[in-house]
């Protein structure tokens, strides 16, 4: 089953999510698909490609499937999570990807944006980073996509209080490159991604990778990473973990205890 729309036209690369039913969750088969994508354009030589919902879609995308989580005692965003092979094809990505944001962003899919290279919104446009909301153990790489974002400041905002944020906001605190009404935002974007294909592509690709390899430079001891990782593991382990997860599944409140 088709989750994603694309096309490639005048060296740019179109992808559009199309599975509505789902609020276009992450799930492992449209994470699949849109890598796939990805290494298609990268193939076809594409200069700039455009990641976005569909028009009028009031879900950009609902973050991670949880219901492909595990329950418990299992790292849930592990080194394969789908969540990370989209962050890292991205990233990877030698064209510029453009976010073109229309409708609200939810938890993983936050990450996933912020991952791209510039981000365009709607005034409507809201961002939300869940983890907490669910007693999810965000990942190292997770938060440093987000620290690349955002001041640490805003971030532990973000993160400790899972509320979401106004475009304006976002981009009042340098999160994204601009906001633009709904009637311009196709045209925007449109025109941005035709200069960027009018440049030289090796440059460009030169100036991501070095860029994506400096944000990354962020030197963590091994005493220091096995900290993190023990410190998730305590949550992944927990109860309120386990509990989350049920209670996203059940659609009702979690009720958190704190073990």
């Amino acid at each position: 089953m088709a989750l994603i729309e694309t096309r490639l036209e005048d060296a740019i690369g179109t992808i559009v999510l199309t599975h509505a039913r789902k609020h276009n969750a992450l799930s492992r088969e449209l994470v699949s698909q849109l890598v796939a994508a990805l290494d298609e354009f990268r193939v076809a030589g594409a200069r700039a490609v455009i990641l976005r919902a569909m028009p009028g879609a009031k879900v950009w995308s609902a973050g991670h499937d949880v219901a492909e989580l595990p329950e418990g005692r299992r790292d849930p965003l592990g080194w394969d999570d789908p969540l990370r092979n989209l962050v890292r094809s991205i990233e990877s990505h030698p064209a510029p990807i453009i976010a073109m944001i229309e409708g609200t962003v939810w938890g993983g899919a936050v990450e996933t944006i912020l991952a791209c290279d510039i981000v365009v919104a709607t005034p409507e446009s809201t961002f939300a980073v869940t983890p907490a909301r669910l007693g999810v153990p965000y990942n190292v790489s997770g938060m440093v996509t987000f620290m690349s974002a955002g001041s640490l400041r805003i971030v532990k905002e973000l993160a400790f209080t899972a509320t979401p944020i106004s475009a304006e906001r976002a981009e009042r605190v340098g999160m994204i490159n601009h906001v633009v009404a709904l009637d311009e935002l196709e045209a925007f974007c449109y025109e941005m991604a035709g200069t960027i294909a009018a440049n030289a592509p090796l440059s460009v690709a030169s100036m991501k990778e070095q860029l994506r390899v400096l944000a990354g430079a962020r030197p963590v001891s091994p005493r220091g990473f096995e900290k993190v990782q023990g410190l998730r593991r305590l949550v992944y382990d927990s109860q309120d973990y386990a509990e989350g997860i049920r209670a996203f599944k059940e659609k009702r409140g979690p009720r958190f205890v704190g073990r």
